[in-house]
């Protein structure tokens, strides 16, 4: 997935917040080099340079009531993948 971090609410596709354990994550998200790395909704994510390239941009909040989804980013591709299938649509 191509995403792009937004600075504002209204400009995101969905709204992301970062937990700080696994257990409390609806997707696991690890950050790949390159974009043909990138995966499709399965949490592995290329962060593109600009917005109009991008498959989702998505804005970071403040408080976990205010997200879509909940994200916690790990450190091995093997590890990416969604916890809450129910969440899934958000990146279709």
């Amino acid at each position: 997935m191509r995403v792009f971090a937004v600075d504002h609410s209204s400009q995101a596709d969905v709204k992301v917040f970062v937990v700080k354990n696994e257990s409390q994550a609806d997707l696991k998200v690890f950050k790949v080099d390159y974009e043909g790395q990138a995966g499709n909704n399965d949490g592995k994510w290329f962060f593109t340079k600009y917005s109009s390239s991008a498959q989702k941009k998505i804005f970071y909040t403040k408080n976990e009531s205010q997200a879509d989804v909940k994200i916690f980013f790990v450190k091995s591709s093997g590890q990416a993948g969604w916890r809450t299938a129910a969440k899934k649509h958000f990146f279709y």
